[in-house]
């Protein structure tokens, strides 16, 4: 095991494909002389030349519609999109082509892209650098999404889905690059689709995945001295979502709390709930509920960013009111 940042556990896997594979190479904007705007590719460029590691116009349609079409004739691109704003200027090539193609052609077309993007607030970028939108790549059939929370599955799901045969989305909250972990170099790929019990406890449930899984343990920690056992889950895929380990561990504490940084309106908190009262009604002791961004673009200030976001705080008092409501 070695301690390394969550960036270079991602650096770790890329290295690792780039070496494996001659068919990987990495595209996007500032990923080559720079290094990367998170510094994640830093050093590639030397290592592995132009041609593996190439620096793209600021033109998202673009470079990820030729990522999908080296995909397509056989290459394994990893494409870079500097942060989730920014794939709003290529949803037309990610709804219409990445995640359609193998359907349309009756299974002829495999397109083994992986997208890789930071998500998330907290970094005083105010509204248009600091979205949560992993729920609505969530919403569309066709592509993978996984959100790492912790240094080992920033390399593990990021190998996982450069193995997959159709178009994988990688979420990294842009809070988590300077996070250190321990990490096993020597192991294979995460899987895709499965949740895991980062914390375990029979008062509540709480369910999270990426940036919130720190403030979602804090919660639990503090609510452990109030006499609350809480279970943490990290999702750490958003599509396949692994709603069997929720519903387990709800029919185990019988109350659950969502916490999801994207906004509550329509979200992937609504999503989760909705599958809990599906499948789990009878297990609840009270209704679900939810912690997630307030309905507003994000401030800048910071004192206004923190209250936007959810916080241990919050997690911690929505669970002791839901006790105190139908404890």
């Amino acid at each position: 095991m070695t301690k390394m940042t969550y960036r270079d556990a991602l650096r770790s896997a890329l290295r690792q494909a780039l070496r494996s594979d001659p068919r990987v190479f990495v595209m996007g904007e500032d990923v080559g002389r720079y290094g990367g705007s998170f510094k994640v590719t830093y050093g590639l460029l030397e290592e592995f030349g132009p041609e593996r590691v190439r620096d793209t116009p600021l033109s998202e349609s673009t470079f990820l519609g030729a990522g999908i079409g080296a995909a397509i004739g056989g290459m394994r691109p990893i494409v870079e999109i500097m942060t989730v704003n920014f794939s709003l200027l290529a949803l037309d090539q990610i709804v219409n082509n990445a995640a359609t193609l193998r359907h349309m052609s009756g299974g002829q077309l495999s397109v083994p892209l992986v997208v890789r993007m930071a998500t998330g607030g907290g970094r005083q970028l105010a509204a248009q650098h600091s979205h949560s939108l992993e729920g609505w790549f969530a919403h569309i059939p066709g592509i993978k999404i996984v959100t790492p929370a912790v240094p080992a599955d920033a390399r593990g799901l990021l190998l996982a889905a450069l193995g997959d045969p159709d178009p994988v989305f990688v979420f990294e909250h842009a809070t988590l690059y300077p996070m250190e972990g321990e990490v096993d170099e020597e192991a294979g790929p995460a899987r895709i689709g499965e949740a895991l019990v980062r914390r375990s406890g029979d008062a509540v449930t709480l369910i999270t995945y990426g940036g919130s899984l720190g403030k979602t343990l804090q919660a639990a920690d503090q609510l452990a001295v109030d006499g609350i056992e809480a279970e943490v889950i990290d999702l750490r895929s958003l599509r396949p979502l692994d709603i069997a380990t929720v519903l387990a561990s709800v029919a185990k504490t019988h109350r659950a709390v969502i916490v999801d940084e994207g906004w509550r309106m329509v979200s992937l908190a609504a999503e989760v709930s909705a599958q809990i009262m599906e499948g789990g009604f009878y297990s609840l002791d009270a209704p679900v509920a939810r912690v997630c961004s307030t309905e507003v673009p994000m401030p800048y200030a910071k004192h206004m960013e923190d209250a936007a976001l959810p916080q241990a705080a919050t997690i911690r008092e929505t669970v002791t009111e839901m006790l105190r409501a139908h404890g």
